[in-house]
């Protein structure tokens, strides 16, 4: 009787009506995507202009590979991880008004650089101001959505990426050539083009940072149904954040958790110094592997006292295999994306010999359209396999990997521009189907109140395994495979971006171990959690 009455109870209970975006969730999606295509022309401007820093300053194409990655992507890395967290305690809104503001002003910064340092220094601005952007806008999204709907709204804001990526050839190109022909000694203060575009698109960021901060604050974790407060003390936790990747405080904040922990610390900065060494030597490229080494080294030493100081998060992130595999064979997708992001205008330019204007209008056009019915569609596509399979969301991405293959050696090694722009445009639509269910897939592997974390995390894969190395592996090789004409080195881009390809079956392995592991690892979020 006992039993049949808990039965009766049981399925006379309410049930709790389903969480629902409302308009105004597709009013904040819509400002998110205006920041990221923002973030995106900030970021990617300097492809179209490649061309034209490269001879005005003398550099190779390997110094442009590290200005256009690691430069930025090492600073992007390693701040998003306590902005990451920062976006777990305390006003996104907030967060992201003065991270807009901050990548704004250094965009601007480039367009008075006169030699690689100074350019590389803004860059790094750049990088820091734009660690903002993603882990605040995921966590938003992710309290602005229900779970059946976040890899949907995930791959519409992912949709800046492409379409900023595309605009920015087109307004690069634009202003490089108007500057030019009004200004052919060079304009006011002896700005020429290149400098007068970064300017251009930096500034009118400062003026979107208003209207991001006009945005409303939701309750953290409300589509979950379960409150997640910040914490009451943010910027106390930022500090701390901070000391553990900064050098050499890292070693101080490895020194209060042990001898043990102090001695392991000491022991991989001294491999990746090594590491780092060896390939200085090798290529030649100092700022490039200084900087992947520091990158590499303040990760590790974050990731050891994360799991001193929130042994959960670091459970369900770093102690994932499910999450760290998904993390890094997007990271390998993300990588070949980035490489032809940067080296594709330059590639039309310097080997197909297209004029700028015309090749960054269709290249432009191919990378926004691609780019966004690629993230669109796969993302939709994501949902909907992830309803009928607990893992569905990483076929998408195992998809993202293969798919791309025959385009990238089919349009880099044809001498016709229309195929070449045809398969540029396959490439980058079917590489970007797998953008929406990788961030779903990792941002359901974890607590509400870890999102910021996790996101930050995810990113590391997308630049330090993506960025740092995609335009620059591309870069490099060209070099390598390069001739001597008059004198001057002249690099094989052909072959740097067919080098590409070989990343394709890392990519794979990892994820298809990913396909096995996220059912169960989602499962059982809340027992390991509460087990670390």
């Amino acid at each position: 009787m006992a039993e049949t009455a808990s039965e009766n109870v049981t399925s006379d209970a309410p049930v709790p009506a389903e969480p629902k975006a409302t308009g105004y969730s597709w009013y904040v999606l819509s400002v998110l995507v205006v920041v990221y295509i923002l973030n995106f022309i900030d970021r990617q401007i300097i492809s179209i202009l490649a061309v034209d820093i490269k001879a005005d300053l003398g550099l190779t194409d390997g110094d442009m590979g590290f200005l256009g990655g690691a430069a930025f992507a090492v600073f992007y890395a390693l701040f998003g991880i306590p902005l990451g967290r920062l976006a777990d305690n305390w006003n996104r809104v907030k967060l992201l008004s003065i991270g807009l503001t901050l990548w704004s002003a250094m965009t601007a910064a480039s367009g008075f650089a006169y030699n690689q340092l100074s350019l590389t220094f803004a860059r790094m601005g750049v990088g820091v101001g734009e660690a903002t952007a993603s882990p605040t806008a995921y966590s938003l999204i992710s309290d602005y959505f229900p779970k059946r709907q976040k890899a949907t709204a995930l791959a519409i804001y992912s949709s800046g990426l492409y379409l900023g990526g595309g605009v920015s050839l087109f307004i690069g190109a634009l202003i490089v050539e108007a500057w030019n022909r009004n200004f052919p000694a060079g304009g006011p203060m002896g700005l020429v083009g290149w400098q007068a575009a970064f300017l251009a698109v930096g500034i009118p960021g400062l003026l979107l940072a208003l209207w991001v901060a006009s945005l409303r604050e939701p309750v953290r974790g409300a589509m979950d149904g379960v409150a997640s407060p910040g914490c009451p003390s943010p910027f106390r936790e930022f500090g701390k954040d901070l000391s553990m990747i900064v050098p050499p405080l890292t070693l101080w904040g490895a020194a209060k958790r042990g001898p043990a922990a102090l001695a392991i610390n000491v022991g991989f900065a001294a491999a990746i110094a090594a590491f780092a060494w060896w390939m200085i030597r090798l290529t030649g490229n100092f700022p490039q592997w200084t900087a992947v080494a520091l990158g590499y080294y303040a990760v590790f030493s974050w990731a050891s006292a994360l799991r001193a100081h929130d042994p959960a998060t670091f459970r369900l992130i770093w102690g994932t295999p499910a999450f760290i595999c998904t993390t890094l064979g997007y990271g390998l997708v993300s990588l070949a994306a980035y490489a032809l992001a940067f080296w594709s205008a330059p590639y039309a330019e310097i080997v197909l010999g297209l004029p700028k204007q015309e090749l960054a209008f269709i290249l432009g056009a191919n990378g926004a359209v691609a780019g966004f019915v690629g993230v669109i569609l796969g993302g939709r596509l994501a949902d909907h396999l992830r309803s009928k399979n607990p893992a569905g969301r990483v076929l998408m991405i195992i998809f993202g990997v293969v798919a791309p293959i025959i385009p990238i050696w089919v349009g880099y090694t044809t001498e016709n521009s229309t195929l070449f722009y045809i398969m540029n445009f396959l490439a980058g639509m079917l590489g970007a189907a797998a953008l929406g269910a990788a961030a779903a897939t990792t941002q359901d592997l974890v607590l509400p109140r870890m999102r910021g974390t996790a996101t930050a995390a995810f990113f590391l894969g997308t630049t330090l395994v993506g960025l740092s190395f995609g335009p620059y592996m591309v870069g490099q090789i060209s070099d390598l495979a390069g001739t001597i004409v008059d004198g001057k080195p002249v690099g094989d881009l052909r072959t740097g971006i067919l080098s590409l390809i070989g990343v394709a079956p890392i990519a794979l392995g990892l994820l298809l171990y990913a396909y096995r592991a996220v059912p169960a690892a989602e499962a059982t979020i809340a027992e390991r959690a509460a087990g670390a």
